[in-house]
């Protein structure tokens, strides 16, 4: 038996995925969580065999808890998935250690047959995902990165999305237990690393680099 952990923020949509996996026999849901935050908190105590994952939630997003999962050293496969192709944002999805990552617009058996390959220790791409991946590197000069960010620290990343998603500052000292004028520091430092001086900035460049929705 598979034992899946399901990462969606979206109810409704969760709820049709849980009824897809429960439609396979040798699959069972363990639990389901709503943010990246949550995810780890629940693999840590499930310890699923398969973390199926979306990539854009609040609070703390796929690529980010699976960043952290892998520095964790948490012995659990993640298959992301999600509405967006870019070839940037599937970069740098796979650098963070994950297994698999299939389009949202696929979704049917094609994900038990994702959890299926990830569950046996297999990477596995959704068609379009693997013709980017072959892309770039037969031409890996064209590859777009997420350079700027990626002199960030976790800490600075998981600020940057909860900026970008409107919390204030004291908000985000709630969220992450730390002071107010520690998350001003971080906004600063943000600032001077990503070269920009006011906080649409910010947003912007968390936008254009996938730490939170276009939308």
């Amino acid at each position: 038996m598979i034992r899946v952990l399901l990462v969606e923020d979206h109810t409704m949509v969760r709820a049709g995925l849980r009824a897809l996996l429960e439609r396979a026999k040798d699959i069972t849901v363990l639990g389901e969580a709503s943010n990246g935050q949550e995810a780890i908190d629940m693999a840590v105590e499930l310890k699923p065999d398969v973390l199926v994952m979306d990539i854009m939630m609040p609070r703390l997003n796929g690529i980010q808890a699976a960043e952290q999962m892998r520095d964790m050293k948490l012995p659990v496969n993640i298959l992301l998935l999600s509405m967006y192709s870019d070839e940037g944002l599937v970069h740098r999805a796979l650098q963070s250690g994950v297994k698999g990552y299939v389009l949202k617009t696929s979704v049917s058996e094609e994900l038990l047959w994702a959890i299926h390959a990830v569950a046996r220790g297999e990477t596995y791409l959704s068609a379009v995902i693997s013709s980017i991946v072959v892309e770039s590197a037969l031409h890996p000069h064209t590859l777009k990165t997420n350079a700027p960010l990626d002199d960030l620290s976790p800490r600075e990343k998981e600020i940057l999305q909860l900026i970008a998603e409107e919390h204030t500052s004291s908000d985000i000292g709630r969220i992450l237990f730390i002071s107010e004028k520690t998350v001003e520091k971080h906004r600063a430092n943000l600032m001077e690393k990503l070269h920009v001086r006011n906080l649409a900035g910010l947003v912007r460049l968390a936008i254009k680099y996938g730490l939170v929705d276009k939308d």
